[in-house]
Parts: C-alpha cells; sequence; structure tokens
C-alpha cells in the first residue's frame, strides 16, 4: 500500500469519527425542530412551523435610544408584550423569565430577555417597573411600529396586541419558533430552553 493511499485511508476513518460525533446532535435537533416528541416529554411550548423571520423593526430603548430588532440575532431571545401597564399576569411572565433565564447556569448569558410595551407614555412606568428584572431590555415605539411588530407574532388564536400575556421565544437567527401561554408552567419552559441551548450550536 502506498503512502498516498494510506493518507486517504486515514483521511477516511476521520471523517467517518467526526461523522458519528455529530451524528446525534444532528439528528436531536432535526427531531425536536420536526415537532416530534417522546411520551415523556410533555407539551410545553407551541412551536411555530415553519419558523417564522422576524422582519426587523426600530424600537426605542427607555433611553431614547434605538433598538434595531435585528440586532437582538446571535442569542435566544425571550419576549413579552403588554400594553401600558405590566398587570399581574405579565409581571407572572417576567417572573418566570427572569427564573428561567437564571436556571440556564453558565448558559444564561446565551439568552436575553425584552418587554415590548405597546403604549409608547408607559415610559416613565418602565424605568421604575423593570428594576427588578435584571438585564431585562424594555423597548416602546409608535402606534404603527407595534402593529407591524405586532402582527408577525400573531398566531391562531390573535397577536400580541390582543392581551394574550403569551411568551414568545425568537431563535439566534431572527427565527420566532415558539410561543407558550399565559398559563405556561416555568419549569417547563426551562426544560425547553435548556433543551435548545444543548442540541444547538447557534448563539
Amino acid at each position: 500500500m502506498t503512502a498516498s493511499v494510506k493518507r486517504a485511508a486515514a483521511r477516511r476513518k476521520i471523517l467517518m469519527l467526526a461523522a458519528l460525533f455529530a451524528l446525534p446532535v444532528i439528528v436531536a435537533y432535526g427531531l425536536y425542530f420536526s415537532g416530534w416528541r417522546p411520551a415523556a416529554f410533555g407539551n410545553h411550548g407551541e412551536l411555530v412551523q415553519p419558523a417564522r423571520p422576524i422582519v426587523d423593526a426600530a424600537l426605542t430603548l427607555l433611553d431614547g435610544k434605538t433598538l434595531h430588532f435585528r440586532e437582538l440575532r446571535g442569542k435566544w431571545t425571550l419576549i413579552v408584550f403588554s400594553p401600558a401597564e405590566c398587570l399581574s399576569p405579565c409581571e407572572r411572565n417576567l417572573v418566570k423569565m427572569r427564573q428561567v433565564m437564571a436556571a440556564q447556569g453558565q448558559n444564561a448569558e446565551r439568552v436575553q430577555s425584552l418587554i415590548v410595551v405597546t403604549d409608547a407614555k408607559a415610559r416613565d412606568w418602565l424605568k421604575y417597573a423593570i428594576k427588578d428584572y435584571p438585564g431585562l431590555r424594555a423597548v416602546v415605539g409608535s402606534s404603527e411600529a407595534m402593529e407591524a411588530l405586532a402582527r408577525q407574532f400573531a398566531l391562531s388564536v390573535g397577536s400580541p396586541l390582543d392581551n394574550l400575556n403569551r411568551i414568545y421565544l425568537v431563535d439566534p437567527l431572527g427565527n420566532f419558533m415558539m410561543s407558550y401561554p399565559a398559563d405556561a408552567d416555568g419549569n417547563g419552559i426551562r426544560k425547553d430552553l435548556a433543551r435548545l441551548l444543548r442540541v444547538s450550536r447557534i448563539g
């Protein structure tokens, strides 16, 4: 056997080993996003199929600076929408998001949270309200911008402007891919996100 033939055989072995190591991750990711669930998994989140790319929107942070939605890419993003006041269901969602993120341990830095307030007059209230939620970014915008953004998160049950009090999950590529109803169990959200972080190599 010549040296070149030996090198080619060695390369094939290396490629086969690499494929064997990568295959479980690829299969797990494919099964998860195809909607398949083992019986023990339960139905925590509601998948958006196919995942929906969110068109960029210009929003306003509480300090008056502009935040483009595309700037959220690179991390998994948990989003809630709220009218002028974040009432009890909204507050429960903020607590859930804070707990879900903290429970990810060293992976917590791969997740971010956002509250989109649909009434720009709520800016003063927001500055006070988000103090209990470190890292949470709050944005407001014109009614036109809010309507355009909310339409992209619309589901069969309605849009975020219908005060559904859902939690929406956007992947690091900017795709809306899952949501949770107002009564969703925070532990279920934690498990879903932990699984996504484990199988994903993005974000």
